[in-house]
Formats: C-alpha cells, sequence, structure tokens
C-alpha cells in the first residue's frame, strides 16, 4: 500500500498540514523540522501522486468555502466557527474565498480560479453549483451534509442531536412545549423536526398538538418567534429552539415579558456556540462543533489534492450539554 501524507505525518507526530507544507517547500515550516519531515518520507519509500501534482500545477491556490446562502439564513457565527475550523488546517498555504452559491453565475468554476471547494449546502438548489464543480474536476468535500455520492463528506446526526435534547425535556417533566424551527426549506431544519417529532411520538405526545413557530436561525427572528408562542400559548413551561441564535432571542423575548428562565420558562438550542455558555443565562443546548466539521473538512480536502484518492465520509457524534435553561417539572410539582 502507497505510503501518504497522513503516514509520514503519524510517524513525525506533527499535523498532516505541516507535511504538506514541508513537502511542498513551504517557507512556514522552520527549517530543521523540514528536513526531519523530508528525512522520515524518503526513509518511508513516499512517492507524490502525480496526478495530483500536475494538478496542483494547473490551478490557483484559492479554495472556495461555499455556503447555500450567506445573506438569508447562514448564522454569522457559524460562518466564524467554520472559518476559524478552515484556517486552522489550511493556514496560510491557501487563500479562502468566501462564496454564496445562490449567487454563482453558471459557467465561470474551473481549475485556473479554484484549486479545492469545501461545500456547506443545506438545500438541493445548489446541485447546479456541484454538478458544474464535478463536471470541471474541482476536488469537493461537502460539510454538513452529503450532497452527491461521489462528494466525500463530514456530516454530524441532526436528527439523533434534535431527539437528545427533546428526550431531555421531557424527562425534566416537560409536556407544554413549544418549538422555535428554522428556515423550512433547508435540509438541517428538515432533520432537526424529525428529531423532536419522533421523540415526541416516542414519549406518547401528539406531535401535531406541539405549537411550532419559524425564525431564520437568526437572533430576532427567534425573539418574534418565542413572543407569539408566548402571547398564544400562556401553558408553555418550555421552548426547543433550533439553534443557540434563535434560543438568544428566546431568551430575551421571555424577560421581556416578565418572566424567568428557567423558573417560568425552559429555553434549548443547538449548536453550542462560544456566546451560550458564556451569559448570565448559560443555554442548554446540543454540541455540534462547527469548528472540528470544517477542520475535519479542510483536512479531508487537502489529502484529496495532494494525493488524488477518494475520501472516505466521516461521521461526527453530537452531545448534549446540559446548563442552567431547563427547570425541572416534577421537583416544581412535588414542592
Amino acid at each position: 500500500m502507497a505510503v501518504t501524507i497522513k503516514d509520514i505525518a503519524a510517524y513525525a507526530g506533527v499535523s498532516y498540514s505541516t507535511v504538506s507544507r514541508a513537502l511542498n517547500g513551504s517557507g512556514a515550516v522552520e527549517e530543521a523540522k523540514k528536513e526531519k519531515i523530508l528525512e522520515i518520507a524518503r526513509s518511508m519509500g513516499y512517492v507524490p501522486n502525480q496526478a495530483a501534482i500536475m494538478l496542483k500545477k494547473s490551478k490557483s491556490r484559492n479554495i472556495g468555502l461555499c455556503f447555500s446562502t450567506i445573506s438569508k439564513s447562514t448564522s454569522p457565527y457559524i460562518l466564524h466557527d467554520v472559518l476559524i475550523g478552515v484556517y486552522g488546517v489550511i493556514g496560510s498555504d491557501y487563500h479562502i474565498i468566501v462564496k454564496a452559491m445562490d449567487m454563482h453565475e453558471p459557467g465561470t468554476l474551473n481549475q485556473s480560479n479554484f484549486a479545492g471547494l469545501l461545500i456547506m449546502s443545506q438545500t438541493d438548489r445548489d446541485e447546479e453549483f456541484v454538478e458544474e464543480a464535478r463536471a470541471k474536476g474541482i476536488p469537493m468535500i461537502a460539510i454538513s451534509r452529503r450532497i452527491h455520492s461521489g462528494v466525500p463528506a463530514v456530516v454530524t446526526d441532526e436528527k439523533g442531536g434534535m431527539e437528545k435534547v427533546m428526550d431531555y425535556l421531557l424527562e425534566q417533566g416537560h409536556r407544554r412545549i413549544g418549538v422555535i424551527e428554522g428556515n423550512p426549506n433547508l435540509e438541517a431544519t428538515m432533520l432537526r423536526h424529525e428529531g423532536f417529532w419522533q421523540a415526541a411520538s416516542r414519549w406518547g405526545l401528539d406531535a401535531k398538538s406541539i405549537p411550532i413557530e419559524y425564525g431564520n436561525y437568526r437572533y430576532n427572528s427567534g425573539r418574534l418567534a418565542a413572543g407569539k408562542l408566548l402571547d398564544a400559548h400562556n401553558d408553555l413551561t418550555a421552548i426547543l429552539c433550533f439553534n443557540d441564535e434563535m434560543a438568544m432571542g428566546a431568551i430575551i423575548a421571555t424577560t421581556e415579558r416578565g418572566l424567568k428562565v428557567p423558573e417560568d420558562i425552559s429555553i434549548t438550542g443547538f449548536d453550542n456556540l462560544d456566546i451560550s455558555g458564556y451569559a448570565d443565562i448559560r443555554l442548554t443546548t446540543v454540541e455540534r462543533n462547527s469548528i472540528q466539521i470544517a477542520a475535519e473538512g479542510a483536512r479531508m480536502l487537502l489529502a484529496y489534492m495532494q494525493e488524488g484518492a477518494l475520501p472516505k465520509d466521516v461521521w461526527l457524534e453530537n452531545r448534549l450539554v446540559k446548563r442552567n435553561t431547563v427547570s425541572n417539572q416534577q421537583q416544581r410539582v412535588n414542592r
């Protein structure tokens, strides 16, 4: 079996990107470390992939970070975390170009303007962009969802994550739960909807009776949606939000009505953004580590570009993060 850059990195005890830079003669790696890596590569019999070398010579130093949309439903916090994850792996070796696929002009993609693409797609409307990139032979990695059988992906369990947080609310005795969903056209919204719906059904609740309002994954939309829920349903004990940013807005809507979190209303989020753990009211949420997802996608893309071999999909688990925005209804009843 051919020796890969990943093999060299494991043996040398350094990162994939450090080995890649050393093999490419980058000045970003100190000379002593570079010589050590080159010696290890020689001793292991590493042979560069010639097809990948030819591709590299013919392409730019740009990597596209492609979102379904930037102006409508992409949280700036998620964009920030994804950029941190990508830059942490790629560093100064490539230029990162942020691109909105809904603004793409067909026929403008080619290997002279993009060496590779990281695709953060949330809708099937992105298929035209993806097919154009595939036809032009541009290496791609999908992050957050699978988009095509021929495009490797880093994915997380959106549905299972939402099941976990809904289960937790139900375990704490909540039965009168309102929900704030995101853009219904996005796949993440659909999967999270399936998750809370399945948990509710498993606990014997009539999922159709659960009141739902919609936001756009932004703070103010969560505030407005929570206001509608609270004004229309004064018996709610909890609001389940489809992301942290809307949950923060929901907390404000709650306090504006003279209610306390979690004493009067419990609120949960999804994503575990940094802001969710720093505020006075620390949000119970689901960790979907966007930095880790983006970093893994960037590592896969570099390997794909360097070695020409199609990487395998990577599956990352979500975990429930319990903080102080959920009360135990059973304890309140027993007081």
